[in-house]
This record gives C-alpha cells, sequence and structure tokens, in this order.
C-alpha cells in the first residue's frame, strides 16, 4: 500500500492539501460558533450578526474547498487502481506456465475487478479519511489550548483509550479480510463456468442450476462480506458507548470550568464539539486503521511493482543454426508417466510431423520445447545448449506454437494477426497467402478490419486457425510448433497451408497430427510414431 503511495505522492500531496483547509474551516467554525453564542449571552446584536456572517461564508468556502478535495482524491485513486492493474498483469508474466494454470482465470479476473474495488474501500478511501481525521485532531488541539489546558489534558485521554483499544482486534479484522478474499475469488470462477456452460444449461433445459449456482455464487461473496461488516460494526459500536462515557465526563468539566468563569460561557456550545472532535477522529483513526489491516492478503498478492515490471530484458536465444535434440526425455503429470526415455532429432530447416495415439505424449512434447514444463529429466539442447539455461520467454522468440483450440481476442482480423504490431503490406500479403486466408477475407465486406467476436465467435473454427497460422507466419519465427493446427481446415485450404509449411527453407517445422496422408507423411524430413509411456515396461 505505501508503495504506491509514495510513488503517486504529487497527486496525492494535491488530494491531501485541499482536505486539510476543509478541516481547517470545520474547526473554526466550532470557534465561531462560541462567538455567536457569546454575543446572545451579551446581547450583542452587531457581534451576533458579524459572527453569524463569518461562519455562512467559512461554510460557503468549506463546500467548494471540499468539491476540489473529492477531484483530487478521484484523481489520484484512478491512477494508483491502474498501477495496481498493471502490477498485477506484470506478476501473472512472472509466473511460469503450470504456475499461472494452476489458478482459474475467474480468480484473475477477480483481482482484476473485486481485489481493486477492495483496495479502494479499505485502502485508497480510509487512507485520505485518515489523513482528514488526523488534521481535524491537531487543529481541535490548538483550538483546545486557546480555551483552557485541562481541557486539552482530558481530550487527549479520551483520545489514547480510543487509540488504543481497537489493537485487540487488528488481528481479527486480518483474517476476515483474508476470507472474504479468498471466498470471492473461488465464487467469481464459479461465475465464470457458469456463463462459460450457459448454451449447455440451456439446451439440456437446466435453466434453473444456472439461476442455482448464480445465487449460490452470490451468497459465496456475500458471506464474508456480511461478517466483516458486522464484526466491524460491533465493534465500532463499542468504542462508541466508551467514547460517549468520557465525552459525558469533559461536558462535565467544561461546564464546571464555565460557571467558574475559567473559560468563556459560550464554550459550552463549541467546547464539547472541539472535544468531540480530537477524541473522534483519534477514534475513528483507530476504526480506519483496521480497514488498512484487512487489506493485506489483497496487496501481498502483487509481487511486482514498478513501470519497468514485466519489461525487462531476459536477452535473446541464438538462432538455431544446427539442431535441435531431444535426449532420454522422461515425464509425467504427477504419478501418470506421458513420455519415457525419448530421444529425438530435429534439424534446422526440417520438417518433422508427430503422429501417434492420444496420450502418447505429443503435446507434451511441444510444451517442454516451448519451456512451459521444466520439471523433466534427460534432455532437450538447441544447437548443444541445454534449454533449462533459458528462460520460456527466451526460448518463445524463436518458436511459434498453434495449438488446435485457437485462441483470438475480441477485436478484428488484423490486429488477432499483428498483435498491435506493424507490418508492410508485403508482409501481411505473404502471411495471408500461406495461411490460405486470402480466400475468406475476400468474401468479407471489411476484409481484415472485420470483427472477430468474444473469442472469434464470428468465424468457424477454420478461419480461426488460419488467423492464427498467419499470426505465426507475420512474426517469423524460425521454429514452428503446430498442435492440430489445420484440422479444423477442409482438405483443400489444409493442403495450401501444409505447402505452404513444407515449402518455406528457413522454417524448422514440428507438426502434431493424427490424420497424415502416406503422401503427406513422404513431404516430410522425418515422421516420428510416438507410443504411449504405460506401453513400455517399467524397472522394478
Amino acid at each position: 500500500m505505501s508503495y504506491y503511495l509514495k510513488k503517486y505522492w504529487i497527486a496525492n500531496l494535491l488530494a491531501i492539501l485541499p482536505g486539510l483547509v476543509v478541516c481547517a474551516l470545520q474547526v473554526g467554525n466550532d470557534l465561531l460558533m462560541m462567538r455567536v453564542f457569546e454575543s446572545v449571552i451579551k446581547f450583542d446584536l452587531r457581534g451576533f450578526l458579524f459572527w453569524e456572517l463569518m461562519m455562512a461564508g467559512a461554510w460557503v468556502l468549506l463546500l467548494w474547498i471540499g468539491s476540489l478535495r473529492d477531484y483530487f482524491q478521484a484523481r489520484a485513486i484512478r491512477a494508483m487502481n491502474n498501477a495496481v492493474r498493471r502490477d498485477m498483469a506484470a506478476t501473472l508474466l512472472h509466473k511460469s506456465h503450470v504456475e499461472f494454470h494452476g489458478k482459474d482465470t475467474g480468480e484473475y479476473l477477480s483481482w482484476f475487478v473485486s481485489d481493486v474495488n477492495q483496495m479502494e474501500d479499505l485502502a485508497w478511501t480510509p487512507f485520505y479519511q485518515c489523513v482528514d481525521l488526523a488534521a481535524t485532531a491537531i487543529f481541535c488541539v490548538v483550538a483546545l489550548l486557546t480555551l483552557h489546558w485541562s481541557l486539552l489534558v482530558a481530550a487527549l485521554v479520551n483520545a489514547a483509550v480510543m487509540l488504543l483499544a481497537p489493537q485487540f482486534f487488528t488481528k481479527r479484522m486480518e483474517k476476515l479480510g483474508e476470507a472474504c478474499e479468498t471466498e470471492q475469488a473461488k465464487a467469481t470462477g464459479k461465475l465464470k463456468d457458469l456463463l462459460s456452460g450457459f448454451d449447455v444449461l440451456r439446451s439440456f433445459g437446466r435453466e434453473p442450476r444456472f439461476c442455482q449456482g448464480a445465487e449460490a455464487a452470490s451468497e459465496q461473496i456475500e458471506k464474508p462480506r456480511f461478517r466483516l461488516r458486522y464484526v466491524k460494526a460491533f465493534i465500532t459500536a463499542g468504542f462508541g458507548c466508551v467514547n460517549i462515557g468520557c465525552q459525558m465526563l469533559i461536558n462535565l468539566l467544561i461546564g464546571v470550568l464555565s460557571i467558574r468563569g475559567v473559560i468563556l460561557q459560550g464554550a459550552l456550545m463549541g467546547g464539547g464539539n472541539l472535544v468531540g472532535g480530537l477524541s473522534n477522529s483519534v477514534g475513528s483513526l483507530a476504526q480506519y486503521l483496521l480497514s488498512f489491516s484487512a487489506t493485506k492478503p489483497y496487496f501481498d498478492k502483487i509481487t511486482v511493482r514498478g513501470d519497468s515490471a514485466g519489461d525487462e530484458e531476459s536477452g535473446v536465444l541464438p538462432e538455431i543454426g544446427s539442431a535441435i535434440t531431444v535426449r532420454d526425455l522422461s515425464f509425467q503429470y504427477d504419478e501418470k508417466p506421458v513420455l519415457l526415455d525419448l530421444s529425438l532429432t530435429f534439424q534446422k530447416g526440417g520438417k518433422y510431423a508427430l503422429t501417434g495415439p492420444s496420450g502418447c505424449g505429443k503435446s507434451t512434447l511441444l510444451k517442454l520445447l516451448l519451456g512451459w514444463l521444466p520439471d523433466y529429466s534427460g534432455s532437450i539442447q538447441f544447437d548443444g545448449q541445454d534449454a533449462h539455461g533459458f528462460t520460456p520467454e527466451q526460448l518463445q522468440q524463436r518458436m511459434s506454437y498453434i495449438e488446435q483450440n485457437v485462441f483470438l481476442f475480441n477485436t478484428t482480423i488484423r490486429d488477432n494477426i499483428t498483435l498491435g504490431e506493424d507490418f508492410s503490406d508485403e508482409q501481411m500479403e505473404k502471411a495471408l497467402e500461406g495461411s490460405a486466408l486470402l480466400g475468406d477475407l475476400a468474401a468479407m465486406p471489411e476484409g481484415l478490419d472485420t470483427p472477430v467476436g468474444e473469442d472469434g465467435s464470428n468465424l468457424s473454427g477454420g478461419q480461426k486457425q488460419r488467423v492464427a497460422i498467419a499470426r505465426a507466419l507475420i512474426h517469423d519465427r524460425s521454429i514452428l510448433l503446430v498442435d492440430e493446427g489445420t484440422s479444423a481446415l477442409d482438405q483443400k485450404n489444409a493442403g495450401i497451408v501444409e505447402e505452404s509449411l513444407l515449402a518455406n527453407p528457413e522454417l524448422t517445422l514440428i507438426l502434431v497430427s493424427h490424420h497424415l496422408t502416406r503422401e503427406r507423411k513422404g513431404q516430410f524430413t522425418g515422421v516420428y510414431d510416438l507410443e504411449p509411456a504405460a506401453s513400455f515396461p517399467q524397472s522394478a
């Protein structure tokens, strides 16, 4: 939390300064109220009107400056929320493939929405309120000193009681805040799952399950929030009772001092407000400190901070000059072996097909080459250099991966191919020809600027795969890994795409396929037929 407050210290300073003026005016109005009351007691009409006008002017000024304070606070909160989301994104980028996919995307979505909202409610807004409360307390101290020192002492004793008492509940609030965050993340994942399966439930007449699931997820979100709120409310009520008792004793002190003529009789009107302002400010300050402790689980998730987060240079994998070699490679998911003592060679510029039954590890091998699954035995080497010496990001600077279930962003075909980078018309034309996408674009009025819809819903499965292939080709990766990347294409277009890939002398192609004709197999440099690891005899 403190990191973001310091990072945007100028914005926060602009948000704080008007608030200090507002606090000073509020305390000043209590002093003016004493003068008004004193004028009434003395039957001083001129004084009464003068101090009333002063109070009215102070209130008008307070309202306008208060609006200015709200504007600058909203602007600072927007900047900090954006910074938090940027750092959340960088934190996700620093996760490995296994770590990232260890959680449901619904949980990550809750980071960017629910968590940031909680940070705003429990951290940013309370921070500004704490500053205002601290300023009010200081101004009240000064004002009380102008009346009598004993009032200040009494107010400080009251404030100390209100400040120390909440410390006994800090741990409790932290646990409640953590529980709230955890349950909200789980519920968001369930809602995402329900929405993804909307059509399935509807087609089977299971609409009640959709509504029941949404209701259950809603309850999972609201229950911990309700618990957090009512516990905080009961704690606040208890503190309020203690505060009332203290203020009654202080009001008695003010009455005695006024009757004896030690202080203005007008202090009976405004003195209690000053004492209450001090004790309430300190007491409320303690309450907001509890809010800060409840935000700890949210900020703890962010492990990468700073404008350059996620942008650091990690070096570049040298261009493959000879071959990729796999030696005695074994891999298993939990206790299930997938690959066992596999040895293969992929020469630079070669075209290779991986075939075999489902579960034999074809897709797993591609992910191992990409560096997504680092926990394997044996070796993967690029020109004799061990793959463990490179990060997945470095490996992917030379490799592009096309999987069967293609993901497209909800933008245009052009943007899904270029991913926001600039390419020449010649590069675009070459990529469109190589992916057999030109014919489809000719039938689309908006061409490359055609919106693809959410997850490519406006395109057919074959068109989505052609877009993914064009994306890989235009980014000029020297090694292309294709996992059933032409499975949704008709025979003609699949032939065009495969011919284009096979004819590229600069491209090292490793293609997973279940259906290769004998003629097509003959066009590959090598065809590796993998067998399930379970079919190999296991050593005792």
